[in-house]
């Protein structure tokens, strides 16, 4: 079911593909890598392929079974390691651990401490070390446009507020906080990182939810994903689309 939602999503594929290429590009193979909330494990069996050794982490056991399941189909467990793990309880790690970790598709939006969570980074990735992040927004055109059509202010600006918010996901609710690339990028420097690369992902292609217009008008998709990887990359358009691709080093 998870895999269905996020597979068919050509939003969630695009965005996917950016934090992968940055992995890739900024990540030699063969070095060790940390997936952050691995969900299914779609990423950790990508990178155990090209040659990576993965610790893919995750506090769900039914989000475990599927990884350790789609990885074993692959024949990739010797590649690669699942552990139950929460984002939050990363520093059971020993020091100097990886020499990179990544986090796709916000899962350092829903950790109730992202100081802590920055300071533990610090301490189990290995000097100069690389963490690229997928981070939900604080400010989505194409969500404020949305809602503000519908009337529903309230949701429009849901964003906007620094407090966690419960949104709804796969039939459940997550508390979520969003971010600016500011704000984001603050939290980690306090703990000895320093920005490498900023990009917005959902500046000009619609949000997850407005996969349709993938479907029925393939043509203005590719357009506007052919857009957002100059535009996304600005200085001021950076700060704004429904997530921004973040890539940290550590000091």
């Amino acid at each position: 079911m998870y895999d269905s939602l996020v597979d068919a999503n050509e939003v969630l594929s695009r965005f996917r593909d950016a934090t992968r290429a940055a992995v890739l590009d900024h990540v030699p193979a063969d070095q060790t890598l940390l997936d952050l909330g691995c969900g299914s494990g779609l990423d950790a069996e990508f990178f155990a392929a090209r040659g990576y050794r993965v610790t893919a982490i995750d506090w769900s056991p039914e989000m475990m079974r599927q990884t350790v399941a789609r990885l074993d189909r692959a024949g990739l467990l010797d590649r690669a390691r699942v552990v139950n793990l929460g984002i939050h309880e990363i520093g059971d790690f020993a020091p100097r651990s990886f020499d990179a970790a990544y986090s796709d598709l916000g899962p350092l939006n829903c950790v109730p401490d992202l100081p802590s969570i920055a300071q533990m980074l610090s301490r189990i990735l290995r000097s100069g070390g690389i963490l690229v992040a997928s981070v939900m927004g604080k400010y989505s055109p194409w969500e404020v446009i949305t809602y503000a059509i519908k009337g529903d202010w309230e949701r429009a600006r849901l964003r906007w507020t620094d407090a966690a918010v419960p949104v709804p996901l796969h039939e459940g609710t997550v508390w979520t906080r969003y971010y600016s690339p500011r704000r984001f990028r603050k939290t980690f420097e306090r703990a000895s990182f320093k920005r490498v690369s900023l990009r917005a992902l959902g500046l000009f292609l619609p949000p997850p939810y407005g996969r349709p217009i993938a479907r029925t008008h393939p043509r203005l998709f590719r357009t506007l994903a052919a857009a957002e990887r100059i535009v996304g990359r600005w200085p001021g358009s950076c700060q704004l689309g429904d997530h921004f691709l973040i890539v940290l080093r550590r000091r």
